[in-house]
């Protein structure tokens, strides 16, 4: 942890800080957010030169996380095909705050108990 607030960071490291995301994974959140309207696997894999198979796993990722919604397009003639499209953002942003909040009460809780069962019993005494 003492690296991560000692290194610089830009708005783009919380995708690996919170979920950790990959190199890929934020080329693939780029291009959907770059894009004007909704894409395929096949665009997004074009998108950042990578194969249908890796693209897919990146956005299964990001679907995962949360940062991006999939949507069922239905052709007339039968079948279905499925776009991606980024999340909104303050959505991202307010999940990533409530992440951070939990986070910090949890931090909080083990700092109380390792002060708890770390603390001298004539320390203790001395106060009271």
């Amino acid at each position: 942890m003492s690296e991560q607030l000692q290194r610089d960071m830009e708005c783009e490291g919380l995708l690996e800080c919170f979920h950790g995301l990959k190199q890929l994974d934020k080329d693939c959140y780029q291009a959907l957010v770059s894009a004007e309207e909704a894409l395929t696997i096949d665009e997004v894999a074009e998108r950042v030169d990578r194969e249908r198979s890796t693209a897919y796993r990146a956005v299964q990722r990001l679907l995962k996380a949360g940062f991006i919604q999939k949507e069922q397009i239905n052709y007339e003639q039968g079948g279905y095909y499925h776009v991606y499209r980024p999340t909104d953002p303050s959505q991202i942003a307010d999940d990533m705050q409530r992440m951070l909040n939990d986070w910090y009460a949890k931090m909080g809780q083990l700092i109380g108990e390792f002060e708890e069962k770390y603390d001298r019993p004539e320390r203790a005494a001395a106060e009271s």
